[in-house]
């Protein structure tokens, strides 16, 4: 990803969703792509005009220049993990002279590895973007310390949660993501899921390998192809539409399993935990790739 940013590659999204306002309306959500898939979100308070950046690969120029157009006052950087394209932002801030001024909340388990740290989070703690609270959740399992932003019913959860999928199990164990992703799971149907990247039809095209016969997920991929054709982005989506169709969180769907079972018949599929962990890697050895958009159910 990082050199097909270098050679100047377009983003796969040219038509960012429209901003949009929280359940209670105290803040509005404003998506900015970045690099090659890099989602980067700006969550402004509506009543004060104080924003805050979550994430970003080490170009600021963008987040900056939008923030100067739409009026909104930088105030804040939220850090979900320590990878190189969600701290980055941090680094160009700091070469610009801007990040000494911002607040910077990150993994407080990781704070040598978050650049202006000012303070570190986790599970629990509470924060506030102008007039809007927000709460911090612990999702670990692709990194260790990895933590998702809560305000109301927007969900800003990394790498944790991708629509239609999850990350990858980077510093584990399989468990740790497992449970990250079942709280999540648990937040209020309305729940907008806005991840850190737009992967959504690769995902998409990994659960209908497993669930073919799965109604919702069917609808949800001739949706998902017909705003892509368009520039569209399918990010957010809704918690209640994750728990229908991505795979990840489905343990308990008689089909996926089934096809867990037949292609990998030595797998343990006892409980969720094991279909979570035989699905993690089944996706992972990324055979499914080699299908493209055979067999799904476009027009």
């Amino acid at each position: 990803m990082y050199a097909a940013a270098a050679m100047g590659m377009s983003h796969v999204v040219t038509r960012p969703t429209a901003p949009f306002s929280s359940s209670d309306g105290r803040i509005t959500v404003h998506q900015i792509p970045a690099w090659v898939d890099n989602l980067v979100w700006l969550v402004s308070c509506n009543a004060t005009g104080e924003t805050a950046v979550v994430d970003g690969p080490p170009e600021a120029g963008g987040v900056l220049d939008y923030c100067e157009t739409h009026g909104l006052r930088l105030a804040t950087v939220l850090n979900t993990h320590t990878h190189g394209d969600h701290v980055g932002i941090n680094v160009d801030l700091q070469r610009r002279g801007l990040l000494a001024s911002l607040a910077v909340l990150g993994p407080g388990s990781r704070a040598d590895e978050v650049p202006g740290l000012t303070r570190g989070v986790g599970e629990g703690d509470v924060f506030s973007i102008g007039n809007a609270e927000g709460r911090v959740m612990l999702t670990e399992g692709h990194l260790n310390g990895h933590v998702s932003y809560l305000l109301d019913d927007v969900l800003l959860c990394g790498d944790t949660m991708f629509t239609g999928g999850c990350g990858r199990v980077v510093d584990g164990p399989p468990a740790a993501m497992h449970r990250s992703l079942q709280r999540l799971a648990a937040l209020p149907d309305d729940t907008r899921v806005c991840c850190a990247h737009e992967y959504t039809q690769d995902n998409l095209r990994f659960a209908w390998t497993l669930e073919p016969g799965n109604e919702a997920l069917a609808a949800r991929i001739r949706e998902v192809w017909a705003l892509r054709a368009e520039g569209g982005c399918a990010v957010p989506s809704r918690m209640e539409q994750e728990r229908r169709t991505n795979p990840f969180l489905r343990a308990d769907a008689p089909e996926l399993v089934a096809s867990l079972r037949a292609a990998v018949p030595d797998a343990p599929l006892e409980d969720a935990l094991q279909v979570f962990t035989a699905t993690r890697a089944l996706k992972d050895r990324g055979e499914y790739k080699a299908r493209g958009d055979q067999g799904l159910p476009l027009p």
